[in-house]
């Protein structure tokens, strides 16, 4: 069955962009979700950028009761690292890797594509990020974890080590549990990966600090 193309709201920062931020939502959110954070990143004006803020599928949720609603993955129970929905976390890479791909299309090299993403979004920028052949310029996962953390060592590619990560989390978070995002953050700088970490005093949200360090990532990482 052919994977569908995701639609997505566009944001340019400057007349023929250079590089290219996927940034993907959370559970029950949209691609409008982050739209209004681009201003607030501070990003210098000649950094000229293209922002591509998906819309995931609507699936039923089942810690929701079935209800149908937006979401990368089905969550089965409110412990999230447990029967982790497999198939659907790999059906929504394959989505994201056309968004990736069809970047390249464009002339964006991988080089220059950062792939973020808050809570579920931010688990699959993990899963499709260390999965790259080719390294991205960035990794940013934000108030999340890393899914089907058990096969992830024997999928990775080596040459995701070279993309920058970005890894920050709320200690009062009630919906994915700061332990969690610790454990991930653990995770990867075990296999050889370097996070830059942040933790903030806040729940499952971002707040001003982060927004501003954000910004400063990007442009370390997509800066000329």
């Amino acid at each position: 069955m052919k994977t569908r193309t995701l639609s997505a709201i566009e944001v340019v920062t400057g007349e023929n962009p250079t590089a290219t931020v996927i940034w993907l939502h959370g559970l029950g959110a949209d691609g409008h979700d982050f739209e209004s954070i681009v201003p607030q990143l501070g990003l210098p004006n000649d950094l000229r950028l293209r922002f591509v803020f998906p819309h995931a599928p609507s699936i039923p949720v089942s810690i929701n009761s079935g209800y149908i609603m937006p979401a990368w993955y089905d969550i089965r129970h409110t412990d999230i690292g447990y029967q982790q929905d497999e198939r659907g976390i790999r059906e929504s890479a394959k989505q994201i890797q056309l968004l990736i791909d069809r970047e390249e299309m464009h002339g964006i090299t991988s080089n220059r594509i950062i792939l973020a993403g808050f809570s579920q979004g931010g688990a699959m920028a993990l899963h499709v990020g260390l999965r790259q052949g080719e390294p991205l310029a960035g990794i940013m996962a934000l108030s999340c974890y890393l899914p089907l953390a058990e096969t992830v060592e024997q999928e990775l590619f080596p040459e995701s080590k070279n993309s920058s990560i970005f890894m920050a989390h709320g200690v009062e978070d009630p919906v994915v549990a700061y332990t969690l995002g610790d454990s991930s953050h653990r995770k990867l700088e075990s296999l050889g990966y370097s996070v830059e970490w942040h933790s903030y005093p806040m729940e499952h949200s971002v707040c001003h600090e982060e927004i501003i360090k954000i910004g400063q990532w990007i442009v370390s990482v997509l800066g000329d």
